[in-house]
């Protein structure tokens, strides 16, 4: 049997040229910083990131009944996951520093390995005492809970071989490195084999692995971008520092829909779910103030009614500011311009500021509407009904165009006790609405609709 040989290599990522060392410009192509060290396996040898090896199968004959979810005891973390966490899966989470990515994972390893058998818990950036400490806290303790405080894959391929769990966690596989690669821990090629090596054990044993991934200032994961390539699942915990809710965003799942979110509450005990945010995101508004409106967004599958805060205020510049928190920056200054020219509002001389209460980002064109009246609302001193709901995309005509899931949003909206909502005309639908108890009111531009909150405000 021939031993195993492998050499390391730096791979131009993007010529794809090589180079026995490392540089700062490729030789090939003249790109910067673009040279990553790789694993090189000769033929026949096997490196901790071997692929898979396995012989064509008619896809006929492939049996996918046993491969069923694995549900997680958190509804929300569910939500997110498409309905549980699938066998084999490699799983991203990403968040800013102290977001709450440990203690969210370590709350979900305890109630699994309570649940289903046993898990892993891989720690490179505390010891397992501190991890002891915690979990106390969190009230995560589990005969079944195994916490292993190592750095090198190759232990720690070796203890998931061992241990054989039902799930593992490495926190954070920026830590992990491997002996074959000379770079430090955390680089670009140390973190693209590490996950490659995991996600082929994953594969392969059928064990869902979960990796927590550290961002960077421009909050993306670090990396950059490549480990959301290999893995299955990217999910990102977002929330304001001064906030104690959390939002677990889905930005990419091979096994379910995208862009779903679920919401937490940072308590003392741990993460808490949130069942009905929409209610939470409207508890302290006041709605008899100018420049406050209701508007109703789709997050995945989920209706949210969030409230649209604005500020108009005479400016002491020559350029007036535009602010945005929450929505799309460029979104805002569209509707600014839309709300100028098509409505006839002075703001050409008015700083103008837009905050979606909570802490959630929203990039859905459906609250177009309620920032246009928010907008409206502030600069003319007018408040809007507290009882009516905003739901619309604005064109650069001033029209306002469909949105989707429209049954979704009346339903919520009238549980949380909105007697009316504003939409398009174009999908004013008097039946829907009077079966669901909410009244509809359509209108077909954005200043028609301005004109209707407006006579109707109380």
């Amino acid at each position: 049997m021939s031993k195993s040989r492998s050499r390391t290599v730096f791979v131009c990522q993007q010529c794809s040229a090589e180079s026995p060392r490392w540089g700062g410009r490729c030789p090939n192509c003249g790109a910067w910083n673009s040279m990553v060290e790789t694993i090189e396996s000769s033929v026949g040898s096997a490196s901790p990131a071997g692929g898979l090896r396995g012989q064509p199968e008619a896809i006929t004959r492939i049996a996918a009944d046993s491969f069923r979810r694995v549900e997680v005891p958190i509804d929300e973390f569910n939500r997110v996951l498409g309905g549980g966490i699938v066998p084999g899966s490699l799983v991203l989470i990403g968040g800013d520093p102290g977001i709450g990515k440990s203690t969210l994972l370590l709350q979900v390893s305890g109630v699994l390995a309570r649940a289903i058998g046993k898990v892993l818990y891989v720690s490179g950036e505390e010891s397992a005492h501190q991890i002891k400490m915690r979990a106390d806290r969190l009230g995560a303790n589990a005969d079944n809970l195994f916490i292993l405080a190592e750095t090198n894959l190759n232990a720690i391929m070796q203890s998931i071989q061992d241990v054989t769990p039902s799930l593992v966690i490495i926190d954070s596989i920026q830590t992990v490195y491997l002996d074959e690669l000379e770079s430090a821990a955390g680089s670009v090629g140390q973190l693209r084999e590490c996950t490659m090596a995991l996600m082929r054990l994953a594969k392969s044993s059928h064990i869902p692995i979960f990796l927590v991934g550290h961002v960077t200032k421009e909050g993306a994961i670090a990396g950059p971008r490549v480990l959301e390539h290999i893995v299955d699942t990217v999910l990102y915990l977002e929330g304001e520092r001064f906030h104690t809710y959390r939002l677990l965003r889905g930005v990419k799942n091979r096994f379910g829909s995208t862009n779903e979110i679920g919401v937490f509450e940072m308590c003392n005990e741990g993460m808490v779910e949130v069942p009905n945010p929409s209610q939470v995101f409207l508890s302290e508004r006041q709605g008899t103030n100018p420049g406050s409106t209701v508007a109703v967004t789709v997050e995945g599958t989920r209706p949210l009614l969030v409230e649209v805060q604005a500020l108009t205020t005479a400016t002491n510049f020559g350029l007036p500011r535009r602010t945005a928190n929450g929505i799309d920056y460029s979104r805002l200054l569209l509707l600014t311009a839309v709300l100028t020219k098509r409505v006839g509002l002075g703001l050409s001389n008015q700083d103008v500021y837009v905050n979606i209460v909570g802490g959630i980002k929203i990039a859905e064109p459906a609250i177009d509407l309620g920032v246009a009246l928010a907008i409206a609302s502030s600069f003319k001193d007018v408040p809007i009904a507290p009882d009516l709901v905003a739901i619309g995309e604005i064109g650069l005509s001033g029209e306002l165009r469909r949105v989707a899931q429209v049954e979704k949003r009346l339903t919520e909206a009238a549980k949380l006790g909105f007697k009316r909502c504003l939409l398009p005309g174009s999908i004013d639908d008097t039946r829907l609405a009077r079966s669901i108890g909410i009244e509809t009111i359509g209108a077909r531009s954005v200043a028609e609709a301005l004109e209707i909150a407006w006579s109707n405000r109380f």
